[in-house]
């Protein structure tokens, strides 16, 4: 075993790339998988997270030390298709996790990951993981769930090894909608679940590279039918349906290697004169589309407290964040501006078209889980679409 790691009678390992291997207790799918290990500072939320499309082929350590008290429900899945598991792949836990106490669960996180493959470990020192994060980067590893505690560790350090990580996969065609769909649930309330948009005024086609359902809420909320559209469909498919506004969803994966269908399908849709809005996932592949670059991180940004500029007002928002790439602000063509910067960094995390109805953003604008401060992002899209109306019937 690695220095500085407590030896048990573990029933759950992470083997990292190097050869560390992690000792723990485990909990959630019994079996492997093969991941991206970053971390996530949230205090609340932890199903949010892990049904995000965007942790994709990524193993969770949650910085928090209490995960799973609030139990389980099926309100708080983020993922639009439960039934294909599509979010993180493992997590990792500070403390064991304790039986439910909230009146909203209908059941533990135990049984809950069991039933969505979800490899866990708990029992570790999640500060130490942290920190070797933060020195190391994001390592490539094999999270392992075995109840009678045997293991084939050098297969697993071989595995870890040889897998090459995130760069150059497209992960966004295994995340997104298979077929059209439309999309009316609304906002959740207090005591009421999710209402359905009963009187829409506008149409959005949402290209879906792994879209969370909140944004959708939101976008319902604000009045708007959705048509969601698989990743791979054509500038012709989306406007078919005569869009008021287009939205590019996030996702996981390399936004270069999603790039290679999606950039020239955007590209098109930019100069059909739509207002166009993108998170996350969306946000890189505008910024690529219009003559950017994208970069790898460090150690990424995962969490709901990072501090965000938005140069449009000058205030500073704290914002919910889930990527692992980033829009190299640099690389922004002549009448691209940045909108948005991260105060942790300084990295990119907005842009907009001069003259032009488009913008995106970085963050996670939805709040899902996280602070709400950027709402206004979809009034913004909103009020783009009205000008626009506007401007045509003029």
């Amino acid at each position: 075993m690695s220095e500085g790691w407590t030896t048990r009678d573990a029933t759950a390992l992470l083997v990292l790339a190097d050869g560390t291997v992690i000792e723990g207790d485990g909990l959630g799918a019994a079996g492997e998988a093969l991941g991206e290990v970053c971390f996530n500072t949230a205090l609340t939320g932890y199903q949010e997270i892990l049904t995000d499309p965007s942790y994709a082929r990524q193993i969770v350590t949650f910085t928090f030390p209490h995960i799973g008290n609030v139990g389980a429900n099926e309100e708080d899945v983020e993922d639009l298709t439960p039934a294909n598991s599509v979010g993180a792949v493992g997590a990792i836990f500070r403390a064991e996790v304790s039986a439910p106490s909230n009146y909203r669960s209908t059941g533990d996180l135990d049984a809950w990951l069991k039933a969505r493959g979800v490899v866990a470990l708990s029992g570790i020192d999640t500060r130490a993981l942290t920190a070797l994060i933060r020195e190391k980067g994001m390592p490539n590893a094999v999270i392992a769930h075995s109840p009678d505690g045997k293991f084939d560790v050098d297969a697993l350090k071989k595995r870890a090894a040889e897998w090459s990580g995130l760069v150059g996969l497209d992960l966004a065609k295994d995340a997104a909608s298979a077929e059209t769909e439309v999309w009316t649930e609304g906002p959740w309330a207090w005591n009421a679940g999710y209402a359905a948009n009963k009187a829409p005024a506008y149409t959005i086609v949402a290209i879906d590279y792994g879209a969370k359902r909140n944004i959708l809420r939101l976008m319902s909320g604000q009045g708007a039918r959705v048509v969601i559209v698989p990743a791979t469909a054509s500038a012709e498919e989306v406007l078919k349906h005569d869009p008021d506004g287009i939205f590019l969803s996030n996702g996981p994966g390399d936004p270069a290697a999603t790039g290679e269908y999606a950039v020239p399908v955007i590209r098109e849709l930019a100069r059909s004169g739509v207002p166009m809005f993108g998170i996350c996932l969306g946000h890189q592949l505008l910024a690529l589309a219009l003559g950017g670059r994208t970069q790898k991180m460090h150690q990424g940004h995962h969490g709901a407290n990072h501090p965000v500029k938005d140069f449009t007002t000058g205030k500073v928002e704290i914002v919910s964040m889930n990527h692992g790439f980033a829009v190299a602000a640099d690389s922004l063509p002549e009448g691209v501006e940045e909108t948005h910067v991260s105060l942790f960094d300084g990295t990119n995390c907005g842009l907009r078209v001069k003259d032009q109805p488009v913008f995106s953003v970085q963050h996670h604008p939805e709040a899902s889980p996280g602070p709400q401060d950027s709402h206004y992002l979809f009034q913004r899209f909103f009020d783009m679409i009205d000008a626009h109306r506007a401007k045509k019937a003029a």
